[in-house]
């Protein structure tokens, strides 16, 4: 029996959904009180205090979620094409109002606070894929509208990329989780997974080498299959998009990604060792979380959070805070939480009848489970450092609204 309960209104939201909400959105906010409380700060409800700040954002948050619940669900699917062309402008108003945060040209400043257009786009985009996908008559159609579903996501990914923010555009890659819903070949795994490799194997060697590699690749298959026209016209299609694979990669590498962006892939794929630049943030985050052991040093207790040594530790490296203070138990509550909220999303997503709201939660559950591992994956250095938050519980109001809205969109779009 699905639990649901009534908010004032004919229609029931989904308890758990909101559980997950409150209990994510409460530790958050406990972790940034203890890595950022300073027992000697003058006022304990000083804005300029980060855990004051988010209870404004939280509260507000709050308000938003209520709005969202009271409007009619059909409203969304009205405004999905206009919500989605808004967020564009509202992107491409940043190259001239917009200010340089970290590297990033990627944030509005309003008075003392700042926001970001991107984290909004996520949900244009979303809502403007589950439209777009909807309004399919059959499933073939929607197999057939491919390349128009791309550009919706390259549109925004393109400006991003403009902006010097490249781990948020990589997080529109998501959508790939609704891409395969809707009837994607798995074989674009498999091709994705390939096209992964060859991009380390460029970087971790150089284009030289890789150019060799495939050209290797190319000449076996050629003497395989020389008797084969057709065979040998579509390797030879293969090998030529691969050689350009293979340059534009490297170009995007050494003149779109910032220096510090460069080092950071360069560490982490073992060709330079730098324990005091591009490694530190990484270092520390392991002392952080390896210290933690398994039940954590306790709230408030952590030396390496409380004492500063890990960067941006109520920010990307908020998952710090977590491991060391509650331990690998603390952590894996983390984990189930978001699991438990992801596949939520997918369940409820399944049982809708309209296929609008079907997609819209595919899409948003692959956009929420990108952040949550790429987030936790960086700060245990599996995966590079690109600046993305932990949903619902990084510290700053963009992020935290725009996941609000995400999540009770879906939440007043889901019926009995």
């Amino acid at each position: 029996m699905i639990k649901k309960v009534s908010l004032g209104g004919s229609n029931e939201f989904d308890i758990q959904l909101i559980l997950y909400y409150i209990a994510i959105v409460f530790i958050g906010w406990l972790t940034i009180f203890s890595t950022s409380y300073n027992p000697a700060a003058a006022d304990f409800f000083s804005m300029n205090n980060a855990y004051t700040r988010q209870m404004v954002f939280i509260g507000t948050s709050i308000l938003i979620a209520i709005f969202i619940l009271l409007l009619k669900g059909q409203y969304y699917s009205f405004l999905s094409y206009p919500s989605y062309l808004c967020c564009l402008l509202l992107m491409i108003a940043v190259f001239f109002i917009g200010t340089e945060i970290s590297g990033a040209q990627a944030w509005i400043k309003i008075g003392s606070f700042s926001i970001q257009p991107t984290e909004f786009c996520k949900i244009g985009t979303a809502l403007a894929l589950a439209k777009f996908f909807s309004e399919g008559k059959t499933i073939q159609e929607k197999k057939n509208r491919w390349i128009t579903a791309f550009g919706i996501i390259l549109t925004p990914v393109f400006i991003i990329i403009l902006q010097r923010d490249t781990g948020s555009a990589l997080v529109f890659f998501s959508f790939i989780l609704l891409f395969y819903r809707i009837g994607l070949t798995g074989w674009i795994l498999v091709v994705g997974g390939i096209a992964a490799g060859l991009f380390l194997f460029t970087l971790f060697f150089n284009e030289i080498y890789a150019l060799a590699l495939v050209t290797a690749i190319f000449v076996l298959f050629w003497i395989l299959h020389r008797n084969n026209r057709k065979k040998v016209i579509r390797n030879a299609i293969v090998y030529a998009v691969t050689v350009v694979f293979i340059a534009v990669s490297y170009m995007g590498y050494s003149n779109m990604l910032q220096q510090h962006q460069k080092m950071r892939i360069d560490t982490l794929l073992g060709k330079v060792d730098d324990p005091q630049g591009a490694d530190y943030n990484l270092n520390q985050s392991k002392i952080a979380i390896g210290s933690g052991g398994l039940f954590g040093k306790g709230y408030m207790q952590g030396t390496q959070t409380k004492l500063n040594f890990v960067p941006e530790q109520h920010t990307d490296f908020i998952f710090c805070g977590i491991g060391e203070e509650w331990g690998f138990l603390g952590s894996l509550t983390i984990c189930l939480l978001f699991i438990g909220l992801v596949l939520r999303i997918l369940r409820l997503s399944e049982r809708q009848r309209d296929p609008f709201v079907k997609y819209y939660g595919y899409g948003i559950a692959g956009i929420i489970f990108f952040h949550f591992f790429i987030n936790i994956g960086m700060t245990i250095g599996l995966l590079p450092i690109i600046g993305i938050p932990l949903p619902f519980i990084s510290y700053g109001g963009s992020s935290l609204w725009a996941f609000t809205i995400m999540l009770f969109v879906f939440i007043k779009m889901d019926y009995r």
